[in-house]
């Protein structure tokens, strides 16, 4: 950061204008960008003299005028100077005082002192003018020979105020990185603050140095001193600025708004005003801001970028993509939106786009960790294994420094490389003769479950690319069969049905090609079994159980998107199970809000005010009428907290567990997802949910799970051979209720709920029934069940927007998707082939 003198514009960097996630970080998005890291990068790198005193980014996107005005005054400084001699576009005046020669200087110091813009200037010319001369040192770079001057002048007058300012800010132009550096521009800032208690821009001054120390308590105190003294727009922007970073965003916003209120035209301002509400999941009021930012200044480059991972959020790809575009064309070479853009295009499942966009970033910027890693996950979710596995390898090179956290990208990097190397050595074997989940080791999978860093003992890597093993070439939709391309269309179709119209989903349509088949091939499955009673499964005929039926859907699901391991998580190490393995879910982290799940915030807030409720009528009847009352109050998570000091039991927090009623054994309960609440002093609170897999509570599961399918078999059984005979609607409900308690189960590490729907559809199809509707605006299959108080509620829920629909005759006609898709290269090619033909034939 730039540190400043007397009235020198000093801002944090546009770099907290990146839209990306460390979600974790942030809220959760779609993908978990680290959006805090990238932005105490960028905000406290040093920078270089800017023209005006002001961040050099800034100025070379705008200029130092038209910044300082839209930012809320940019007062002239000592290195501002006349404009007729220094224009801000890069002449010859701008260049280095490096350059200049000893005659030069002195004028320039001169000028200073007779204009009296030295800080703290003294009634004396003489002084003024030795002043001058170390301050100009200070913008040519010369910060050694500025020290040494101001310490000559402090010999002679040892509380001679401006040089001790000077010295200060020398001291932290010098560079934070060097710790002495930062102590000595403290102490000196801190003297001057001792002896001229009210000038605010020497507190502003202090912030700027103990901020990227991780001081943000203290810097936030300078900078309230500072307001205190001489409310402007740019103080409450900059304290602004560190409440964003420290995740305060509602603190945030009130700074942004009253530096709005001082100057209104503020783009940079109205900007971040929009991230407060963007990380509070308020995405309409975000776009809004930004678009007003764009009324501002129309090519204001980051405020497209923002614009588009807004819409991005909101799942509308076009609109995302539309200001992703007009970004680019303002500036083609602009690394975030071009990272940003890819990221977008790979969840959107158009992976050939992606990786031009991840080429052209690693082109700009060789080292971008997270470009490179997304290199390398396209190129082997392509089926493109050399070059992917090498992208793989460049990023694992990449070790953080001692005493650096690793990248997210770091972490999942090796776990990448293993899988992708054991994929490619089963390229041509056939799908039943392997099994991810038996063949890795235990604490492997544990660990790449829980992004956990790779430190496994005793583990033997997997062997290297295998010469005689081709990669995956590019099929041709034509090139199919007929038949099989039907197939595919169809599947495209099916899969798109199971979209999730809620924030933070966006569409993908690869995931949508690879849950189609995985439908298709359900149904064929399920249809054999209840024909013939036995299927050939791992080279065997035996009866089909209901795993096998969820395994066809975990298949596809597996290979569509290969960054997240799905795994089966009663096969992770018993030592893991009997600690509980949680699938663990935020709504609320402090002021962070978990989008996807609005809709279902006043369901889950009724169910723990009733749980209050039966506990205070069970441990504390002094205060139920107290805590009734207040629980009429309630109408937002947050509004819990005063009631939690009710009873010292909640006072630090409270859990409260669902219970999943079971409809093998009437009266047993089973656990079902544990909301966790706590709250903090300044009202910050942590409202999550878990599923916590036991080995215990998973074979109670199983068991409920067992004698459903055992039923549901029989009467499919009596449906396929007599379908005037048999219960279709009883079949329906069967095939509801068996997944309603696998959701409850959450039984996989990644993608229980596209798994299970696919199912669904599938073992529906299977009856004879299509399901032509789509899921409601709004709503998740996995917590309709998760919410619903029994199996029977979430059948008649699910049967509402199913729109169930005899099923047409050419499903019967399709090839078997397992025979014409037998090994994991058919399947990529199958998942990778442009099908833009089936919108003209469906």
């Amino acid at each position: 950061m730039a540190l400043a003198a007397a009235s020198w514009c000093s801002w944090p960097s546009l770099a907290v204008l990146l839209l990306v996630s460390g979600i974790g970080p942030a809220f959760a998005l779609t993908e978990q960008y680290p959006t805090l890291s990238l932005l105490w990068q960028d905000r406290y790198r040093p920078l270089g003299q800017g023209v005006r005193g002001c961040p050099e980014p800034l100025v070379a996107d705008w200029g130092g005028e038209q910044y300082a005005a839209a930012a809320g005054g940019c007062d002239s400084s000592f290195l501002n100077f006349h404009d007729s001699d220094c224009e801000v576009q890069g002449s010859s005046a701008c260049e280095s005082l490096l350059s200049l020669n000893t005659e030069k200087l002195l004028s320039q110091a001169k000028l200073l002192a007779e204009q009296r813009r030295v800080p703290f200037a003294t009634s004396d010319d003489n002084i003024n003018e030795e002043l001058a001369v170390a301050y100009v040192l200070i913008g040519s770079g010369l910060y050694d020979e500025a020290i040494r001057h101001f310490s000559t002048m402090l010999q002679e007058q040892p509380e001679l105020i401006s040089a001790i300012y000077g010295r200060g800010i020398a001291y932290g132009k010098k560079g934070l990185h060097d710790i002495k550096n930062a102590e000595h521009a403290l102490f000196e800032l801190s003297r001057v603050i001792s002896l001229a208690p009210d000038h605010p821009e020497v507190f502003e001054q202090r912030a700027e140095i103990l901020s990227p120390l991780g001081r943000i308590s203290e810097a936030l105190a300078d900078l309230t001193k500072a307001i205190q003294l001489k409310p402007s727009a740019r103080l409450y922007w900059h304290r602004g600025t560190l409440y964003f970073m420290s995740e305060d965003y509602a603190t945030a916003y009130e700074d942004f708004q009253n530096s709005l209120e001082l100057n209104k035209n503020q783009p940079v301002t109205v900007l971040y005003k929009g991230l407060t509400f963007f990380h509070r999941g308020l995405l309409k009021e975000a776009i809004e801001s930004f678009k007003e930012a764009l009324k501002q200044k129309a090519d204001f480059i980051d405020a497209y970028k923002s614009l588009g991972q807004a819409y991005r959020e909101l799942g509308n790809f076009e609109a995302a993509t539309e200001n992703f575009q007009k970004a680019l064309m303002l500036n083609p070479n602009h690394v975030q939106t071009i990272q940003l853009g890819g990221m977008m295009l790979y969840h959107h499942g158009s992976l050939e786009e992606a990786l031009k966009n991840f080429k052209r970033c690693l082109q700009l910027e060789p080292y971008n960790e997270v470009c490179q890693y997304m290199k390398g996950l396209s190129h082997v979710t392509l089926g493109q294994f050399y070059e992917g596995i090498k992208a793989q390898t460049k990023v694992m090179l990449n070790d953080p420094l001692p005493g650096q956290k690793a990248s997210t990208e770091y972490l999942k990097v090796k776990y990448l490389r293993e899988y992708s190397r054991y994929l490619h050595a089963h390229l041509d074997t056939p799908l039943s003769e392997y099994n991810v989940d038996m063949e890795f080791p235990g604490k492997f999978k544990e660990h790449w479950a829980k992004n956990l860093p790779f430190l496994i003992e005793d583990y033997e890597e997997q062997p290297g690319l295998q010469p005689h093993i081709k990669d995956v070439l590019h099929q041709k939709f034509e090139n199919y069969k007929p038949k099989i391309q039907e197939m595919i269309c169809v599947a495209d179709h099916l899969g798109s049905l199971m979209q999730y119209e809620t924030p933070g989903f966006l569409p993908n349509r690869r995931i949508h090609r690879a849950m189609g088949l995985a439908v298709l091939e359900v149904m064929q499955a399920v249809q054999r079994t209840w024909v013939n009673s036995k299927v050939r499964i791992n080279g065997k005929s035996r009866l089909m159980q209901w795993r096998d039926m969820f395994d066809i859907a975990v298949k596809w699901r597996r290979i569509a998107d290969l960054d997240q391991p799905v795994l089966w998580l009663d096969q992770m190490p018993s030592q893991s199970l009997s600690r509980g393995f949680n699938n663990h879910i935020n709504i609320i982290r402090g002021q962070v809000i978990n989008m996807r799940y609005l809709d279902y915030f006043e369901k889950i807030l009724d169910f723990i005010k009733d749980r209050i409720l039966v506990y205070h009528s069970t441990n504390n009847h002094r205060e139920l009428v107290e805590v009734q009352e207040a629980l009429d109050q309630v109408h937002k998570v947050e509004d819990l907290l005063p009631i939690m000091k009710l009873s010292s039991k909640t006072r630090d927090g409270f859990t409260v567990n669902t219970k999943v009623p079971s409809l093998k054994d009437s009266g047993k309960e089973y656990d079902g997802f544990t909301v966790t609440i706590t709250g903090d002093k300044t009202g910050n609170i942590l409202f999550s949910l878990e599923t916590q897999t036991t080995e215990e509570r998973t074979q109670l599961y199983h068991a409920e799970i067992d004698a459903l399918y055992k039923d549901l078999t029989a009467k499919g059984k009596v449906l396929v051979l007599s379908p005037e005979l048999g219960e279709a609607d009883a079949v329906c409900n069967l095939i509801l209720s068996l997944v309603y308690y696998f959701y409850n189960l959450m039984p996989l590490s990644r993608g229980s709920s596209v798994v299970a729907y696919s199912v669904i559809m599938g073992a529906l199809m299977a009856s004879g029934k299509e399901v032509s509707g789509k899921i409601p605006k709004g709503k998740l299959v996995d917590f309709e069940a998760m919410t619903a108080p029994d199996a029977d509620t979430f059948s008649r829920t699910a049967k509402d927007w199913l729109n169930l629909k005899s099923i047409l005759p050419s499903y019967k006609s399709l090839p078997s998707v397992s025979e014409s898709f037998p090994t994991l290269r058919t399947m990529i090619e199958a998942l990778s082939t442009d099908s833009s033909h089936c919108l003209k034939r469906l």
